[in-house]
């Protein structure tokens, strides 16, 4: 009897599991599949565009709470009333109709999930895949914080004519607009480089997680520094060419850059590059560490 029980106990568990699962895709499956599209066809906001490292962050996400799952069964079924209170927002947020509150929805019921079935342990053994997730939700913060970015659309500007000038080029610079050859190019808050700056940082915590390297903070600060300069760097260089092909009369070029998969390709590249660098951090402070014990012992 007693293991019949343990059976319908278990039954019962999975049946709740899946019909958690059932209701969440029949909510949220549209949303997802309406970002996924914007993402890939460009047919999103500007501001929403900001958060596609989402293509690969929501299914990383995914992938370690799939991996995680023993884990979770093995925890104690503990009630959170923060649970409770996330689970309601959500479904305010849900059932309000503005995008942006619907599109927050989706992170706080899941983190109302995870504390209302799990607990803290719960919610700490999917922290970091609830974060992604958070972090890869569509909302207005490059919008918000556009207005701030004209120092650095002036320093882009202004790096980018220097160095078309070292080349000969007759350039002039005038607060966030180049000019090259008659023609101008202006930095505007949406070229400052954030959506590059964003994406790098989010496949940085990937990188950091998924090595390990997340524990050492000298590794995680080290390599978050570099690739915040590799990303403005990077950036810089990006406004250079598309104000030479601009101003030099290459206008297949320059769209290709800015508004084709040439831009895409570009980011890709120098996401590739952090690979090499953090293996370089981790394998010099793992080494500096070795090295100091020897020494104490």
């Amino acid at each position: 009897m007693t293991f019949q029980r343990q059976i319908q106990n278990t039954n019962a568990t999975q049946l709740f599991s899946f019909a958690i699962v059932g209701v969440l895709a029949l909510l949220y499956a549209p949303i997802l599949l309406h970002w996924l599209d914007g993402w890939l066809n460009k047919t999103i906001s500007t501001e929403h565009e900001y958060f596609s490292h989402g293509i690969i962050g929501i299914p990383f996400a995914a992938y370690l709470s799939w991996i995680n799952r023993k884990k979770w069964q093995r925890l104690p079924d503990v009630n959170h009333p923060l649970g409770v209170a996330l689970l309601i927002i959500g479904g305010i947020f849900y059932l309000s109709g503005v995008t942006e509150w619907v599109n927050l929805s989706f992170p706080a019921i899941l983190a109302g999930l995870c504390l209302w079935l799990k607990g803290i342990a719960g919610f700490k053994l999917q922290g970091f895949p609830l974060l992604l997730m958070f972090l890869a939700t569509p909302t207005a913060l490059p919008y918000l914080i556009a207005p701030y970015t004209l120092p650095l659309q002036s320093f882009i500007a202004g790096t980018a004519g220097f160095i078309l000038s070292q080349f000969g080029m007759e350039v002039a610079v005038d607060g966030t607009n180049i000019f090259v050859g008659g023609r101008i190019v202006e930095v505007a808050p949406y070229c400052a480089g954030l959506k590059m700056l964003f994406t790098t940082l989010y496949v940085c915590l990937m990188l950091l997680y998924w090595t390990g390297a997340l524990s050492s903070r000298r590794t995680t600060i080290w390599f978050l520094s570099t690739a915040v300069v590799l990303s403005i760097t990077a950036n810089i260089i990006r406004n250079t060419l598309l104000s030479f092909f601009h101003g030099t009369g290459q206008q297949a070029a320059f769209e290709w850059l800015h508004d084709s998969w040439g831009g895409d390709l570009y980011s890709a590249i120098m996401l590739l590059l952090l690979v090499p660098i953090l293996n370089k951090f981790d394998r010099y402070f793992s080494e500096h560490e070795a090295t100091l014990s020897e020494d104490e012992s």
